[in-house]
């Protein structure tokens, strides 16, 4: 899979390409990236990239033109192979394991990190098929959330963890959140691993773990209950259980 990423801050990307399961999917070539900085596609000495706002208001939005010629390189470059553009705004739809998986599902996609006060819209009208966005929250660039996109994105590429059971089992993989776990020693601080996980008996302790998934996930992310019924991904015995959790907490 290749990543292009349009950054005006491309030296921030090693964090990704270096290190941990992603920087050895890279070694192994699981997965390609490519940074393209738009100072590069500027044609004033100071390359400028940003402008002030028209209407007035604090901070600077970045310029359509040296986007856009950045863009125009980005797809010259990959041909054929050509990928949706994505970027990166806390106006985006919310960021999820779906939309990872969609990602996956490509061969290239590109993703432009913004910067300063926004990004001018005309370019976004232009070129930008999706905008999304980690969360309610804002950071100083798009950096940091394309990063974290591409590291989830990643994950699912078959070699890129050790051991692919990983990938199945991660919160949100079936809808719900994952269940607790744990190592050695079997006593830390006088609190103890559960007694089904020491037993070997994995029927036993697929059931506690499931137990335990539709538990936390009503208790902290009930609207992920409501999803996983409206999409078909829980069985009868979930819904007893769930529904005998739901006695209890009087809902």
């Amino acid at each position: 899979m290749r990543f292009d990423v349009v950054t005006i801050f491309p030296e921030m990307f090693s964090a990704l390409s270096s290190w941990g399961v992603t920087g050895r999917a890279f070694e192994k070539g699981l997965v390609s990236l490519k940074t393209w900085n738009p100072r590069d596609y500027t044609l004033d000495a100071r390359r400028t990239v940003d402008d002030r706002a028209y209407g007035g208001g604090p901070g600077m939005v970045m310029m359509a033109k040296p986007l856009e010629d950045t863009l125009d390189a980005v797809a010259k470059d990959q041909g054929a192979k050509k990928g949706p553009v994505i970027l990166l705004s806390p106006q985006g739809e919310r960021f999820n394991q779906k939309m990872a998986k969609d990602i996956y599902n490509l061969d290239t996609v590109t993703f432009i990190c913004g910067r300063y006060e926004a990004v001018d819209q005309r370019l976004i009208d232009r070129r930008v098929d999706k905008e999304v966005s980690l969360g309610d929250f804002v950071l100083s660039g798009g950096e940091i959330p394309a990063m974290a996109v591409m590291d989830s994105v990643i994950r699912l590429i078959p070699g890129a963890l050790g051991d692919a059971e990983s990938v199945a089992q991660d919160s949100f993989m079936d809808g719900l959140l994952d269940c607790f776990h744990y190592t050695r020693p079997e006593n830390y601080e006088n609190l103890l691993v559960p007694d089904v996980l020491l037993g070997g008996h994995h029927a036993k302790i697929a059931d506690y773990r499931r137990k335990q998934s539709l538990e936390l996930t009503l208790k902290r992310r009930p609207d992920l209950i409501d999803q996983a019924r409206k999409q078909g991904l829980l069985s009868s015995t979930d819904e007893a259980y769930l529904a005998t959790l739901e006695n209890k907490a009087g809902i």
